[in-house]
């Protein structure tokens, strides 16, 4: 039985680098492109990529927890982030891009929630874990 679950593990080493490279053009790419709130959003949306990168890292690792939670979680923070994370992206650029993104408006409350359930989703799974 492997130690970590590589799949989650790698996914979340991926999605950390990405979210260093999306601070660092957030910190210095957008300061002569858009405003400081746009800026401050796309923060927001960089910040909890990276909380839930570093969770799924530590998910991948907690074998501990049971398979089916961690698959459950690991969808649940993957489509949160992209929903959650990515909605807002395109919201912070949306006076520079050259199509409209406001109808991403509802994704974002929809990618939260997803992220909330993920969180919900390993508080059950560790509630019921059984001590053998």
């Amino acid at each position: 039985m492997p130690e970590f679950d590589k799949k989650i593990t790698v996914t979340a080493a991926f999605l950390a680098a990405l979210t260093i490279g999306l601070g660092a053009f957030g910190a210095h790419g957008l300061e002569k492109l858009v405003d400081s709130d746009a800026i401050a959003t796309f923060e927001t949306g960089v910040r909890y990529q990276m909380y839930h990168s570093i969770a799924l890292l530590i998910l991948g690792f907690a074998t501990v927890i049971p398979a089916g939670t961690r698959k459950w979680v690991f969808w649940f923070f993957i489509f949160g982030i992209i929903f959650f994370s990515g909605s807002i992206y395109f919201l912070a650029l949306k006076s520079i891009l050259p199509f409209g993104v406001s109808f991403l408006g509802p994704v974002t409350p929809i990618g939260g929630t997803l992220l909330i359930v993920g969180w919900l989703r390993l508080a059950y799974g560790l509630l019921t874990i059984r001590r053998g």
